[in-house]
């Protein structure tokens, strides 16, 4: 895929929505989890201490002990992450034996009687603390009095928990983010179809097999379509009309053109040779331009939609044509172009390729014209040749030229091969001169064969 290509820049923007979120998701996960696992931990040192409460005795010196110690047996190591402490007003403080010589820095907020409060404090060795602590009225058995019961843990290792979840669900992250780059992928690909769908299409109307694009489209692509559409309409109509403004500027000056050559010949009769001349100079350069700006009509619309036309009827209309005059009369023909072959190119078109070089070869000839065609390669071969003499292979380029003539001496304006050579460019053909079996001139028109 290229830099520029629209389906690279959608997966891209796929795959890193995909990775965003995700990455947002575990983020909010952890936390949600390290928030679930702190409640919980909570509850556990709210049983810690209810547990401590209901050991609370005093001693027959009215100090406060513990006659049942809480089940955490972590209560008894040094240093373990899980705490107690028990005070009174004026009185000494109760610690677990894990605070080793450390207190618990209770805040001297006050609470209301079996209010429970949540801290964050500062605990041993640095550590921070998740205290959770209540105010107790200690009944008349005990001695009475209120008491602070404060119990802790090390929120260590609530974070220990939660970087151990967080391990767990990275790589269910990174499966679910293939996952989701994956159907990201598959959208994209789904996504843009309609538009290979219109891609393909424009191919075919370039090809020829089809005049629009359609409506078979999804609702997002078809206006496009339909604007692709009446740009095609009104190509053709501008293309109409050219045809038809030449086709009139070829008629209106053909007239005058003709009344000229006969002004013309009546002067070189009545022995004005010099001024005849020049005027057939004048009208014959009229008549060029008029041939030229028909094959610009013509051949300057290339990719235009042409249907197929088959060789054999365009090849005996036009041979059926020239073998009717005196100098086709004269003749051999021979003519080998199979039934069935079509050619992506107007048969109006067609025709006028393959009258001017069958034509160039008749003025040429010395006794036959070849005219054969051949399926080759993905189109069609379609070769004239005669028995003339030929064309240096040095003065082939100047033939192709518009006006280029090799010979002065015989009839013609030199446009022939040119306009063959534009028709043959604006369908997408090739238009080559070689040298023929029989030592004369070979043009071979390479056509497009039929689509679908």
């Amino acid at each position: 895929m290229k830099r520029g290509s629209l389906r690279l820049r959608l997966f891209g923007a796929g795959a890193v929505s995909v990775a965003l979120a995700l990455a947002v998701a575990a983020l909010g996960l952890m936390w949600l989890f390290e928030r679930h696992v702190e409640r919980r931990v909570a509850l556990e040192l709210q049983s810690d201490l209810r547990q401590l409460v209901g050991g609370l005795v005093r001693a027959p010196d009215g100090s406060l002990q513990i006659s049942r110690q809480p089940a955490e047996p972590r209560f008894q190591e040094p240093l373990s992450g899980r705490y107690w402490q028990i005070g009174e007003p004026d009185g000494p403080l109760l610690r677990s034996r894990s605070l080793w010589d450390d207190t618990l820095d209770i805040s001297p907020d006050a609470l209301r009687a079996s209010e429970l409060h949540q801290h964050i404090l500062p605990g041993p060795a640095g550590a921070s603390l998740l205290v959770v602590e209540r105010s107790v009225g200690l009944p008349g058995s005990p001695g009475g009095g209120k008491v602070r019961v404060a119990v802790a843990v090390d929120r260590a290792e609530i974070t220990a928990a939660a970087r151990v979840f967080g391990a767990d669900l990275l790589p269910a992250l990174g499966v679910l983010a293939l996952v989701l780059t994956a159907a990201a992928w598959l959208q994209v690909t789904v996504g843009l179809r309609p538009l290979d769908a219109v891609r393909r299409r424009l191919g075919e109307v370039r090809a020829g097999q089809v005049a629009r694009l359609g409506a078979q489209f999804p609702d997002e692509v078809r206006p496009l379509a339909a604007e692709v559409d009446h740009l095609l309409e009104a190509q053709e109509q501008a293309i109409a009309r050219a045809r038809t403004r030449a086709a009139d500027l070829a008629h209106g000056l053909k007239t005058p053109l003709t009344v000229l050559a006969a002004i013309a010949e009546e002067l070189r009769e009545a022995g004005e040779g010099a001024v005849a001349q020049e005027l057939g100079g004048i009208a014959d350069g009229m008549r060029r331009h008029v041939e030229r700006e028909l094959a610009r009509a013509r051949a300057g619309l290339p990719g235009r939609r042409a249907p197929a036309a088959e060789v054999a009827p365009v090849i005996a209309r036009v041979l059926g044509v020239l073998r009717r005059t005196p100098r086709g009369q004269e003749l051999d023909w021979q003519v080998v172009v199979p039934d069935g072959l079509a050619v992506a190119v107007e048969a109006e078109d067609l025709a006028e390729m393959l009258g001017n070089l069958v034509e160039n070869a008749v003025k040429w000839a010395r006794g036959a014209v070849r005219v054969s065609a051949a399926a080759g390669g993905a189109g069609v071969r379609l070769l004239v040749a005669d028995d003339g003499p030929g064309i240096a292979e040095a003065e082939m380029a100047t033939a192709l030229l518009r006006g280029g003539r090799l010979d002065e001496t015989r009839p013609g304006t030199g446009l022939g091969l040119a306009i063959v050579s534009d028709l043959a460019e604006a369908y997408g053909a090739t238009l080559t001169l070689g040298r023929a079996e029989a030592g004369g001139l070979a043009a071979e028109l390479l056509l497009p064969g039929r689509q679908g």
